[in-house]
């Protein structure tokens, strides 16, 4: 893989005016410019405060303006302030989904065998909410949805309310490639996994500690219907493009906390948790899901990519119409059909990792962006 990327590294941020030069610092007090990248802001009226669009995007070099170059964006939901101690968890879970990914991408693998095996690493890591880091519903219970989509034929899997499932996105997969369905739910959802021979867990194997106190706190404010950004920490998804042209993305969620039994959000429902068309490019969401299906979100950034913007300025488009026309704060992370791709959101923060030509990027809040060098023969310490 080239980069231990489970290595502790200490990065700091010297900010000019723009762009932004990022630093990795090692153990040996040598500071090394790995690179440089810009962070913009559109004008979007802000009703919370904070800058209403943080992103980073790539740009096509016309040294590969003929060769697609296998390309994977995965993120971690959009949430509130997250803390130091958990933005490293948080970090090498965004990380190894990325990695996971590209590496199948770079064996000739498929962009839909790219997010699903991305985002089936983030369900099995608990810091994120999906799989065995979902959140629980008013019940003490874990109810979760997921979708994926394939850009070549335009066929889609997904599973809503699904339980004692560890990873709902391979069932919503089984769902777009073993049924004449589309989208199966709770019950039935559990029954086809079953058949299929998707192990069955007890329910309580996905409940972590740290959810149920999450849980007990929400209960104890009732705040279900005023809650903070941070509680409702959306979902997980990745988007991808591999060599031979072909889009997907797949997204999974546990959900909102302390909501209603057999309440679904957006990530199941393809047009808003996600799109990916071969002509066009393909998004994944996160954030608030009834905003995000209100305004039909992916599908609203894929029109906006159609009409001929760039991923970033799409982006853009589709979240500022959200957060004007009904208050809703989320993200986006797309890939157009060149490869190139943007992670924007207008949440305080937002768990992103990027890999293409080789190179990782990863971030979680505004104002910094990590870059490493992973391609092979590469030394782990990109100063030599």
């Amino acid at each position: 893989m080239g980069t231990d990327l489970s290595s502790p590294l200490e990065s700091k941020l010297l900010e000019g005016t723009d762009p932004i030069f990022v630093f990795f610092v090692f153990p040996d007090g040598i500071k090394c410019p790995v690179n440089t990248f810009k962070m913009t802001d559109v004008p979007c009226s802000s009703h919370s405060g904070h800058s209403d669009h943080r992103s980073y995007s790539s740009s096509k070099s016309s040294q590969y303006a003929d060769i697609v170059q296998p390309v994977i964006v995965v993120h971690g939901g959009g949430a509130g302030s997250i803390s130091k101690e958990r933005s490293e968890r948080v970090r090498h879970g965004v990380t190894k989904a990325a990695m996971l990914g590209y590496n199948i991408l770079k064996e000739g693998g498929s962009a839909v065998d790219a997010v699903e095996g991305a985002v089936v690493a983030l369900e099995d890591d608990p810091e994120f909410n999906a799989g065995h880091g979902s959140v629980l519903n008013e019940d003490g219970q874990i109810e979760m949805d997921a979708s994926i989509m394939d850009g070549k034929s335009l066929n889609s899997g997904a599973v809503s309310s699904i339980k004692s499932i560890a990873n709902p996105i391979k069932v919503a997969r089984l769902v777009m490639e073993k049924t004449n369905h589309s989208f199966l739910t709770d019950r039935g959802a559990t029954c086809f996994a079953k058949s299929m021979g998707i192990p069955i867990i007890p329910c309580e194997k996905l409940i972590t500690e740290r959810n149920v106190k999450r849980l007990k706190k929400e209960k104890a404010e009732k705040s279900a219907c005023m809650t903070e950004p941070d509680k409702n920490t959306g979902t997980v998804g990745a988007v991808a493009l591999d060599k031979h042209g072909n889009l997907a993305y797949a997204t999974s969620t546990g959900g909102i906390i302390n909501k209603m039994v057999g309440r679904v959000g957006d990530s199941p429902c393809v047009g808003s948790g996600g799109y990916a068309d071969n002509d066009i490019g393909a998004v994944s969401t996160t954030g608030h899901g009834e905003s995000i299906i209100k305004v039909n979100l992916a599908r609203l950034a894929i029109f906006h990519l159609q009409q001929g913007k760039k991923p970033q300025e799409a982006a853009d488009a589709a979240l500022c119409y959200m957060k004007t026309r009904v208050k809703g704060l989320g993200g986006i992370i797309v890939v157009d059909k060149s490869g190139e791709w943007a992670a924007r959101w207008t949440s305080v923060s937002m768990p992103w990792a990027s890999a293409k030509d080789d190179k990782l990027q990863f971030g979680i809040v505004p104002g910094m962006v990590h870059i490493t060098d992973i391609g092979k023969n590469k030394s782990p310490n990109p100063c030599i």
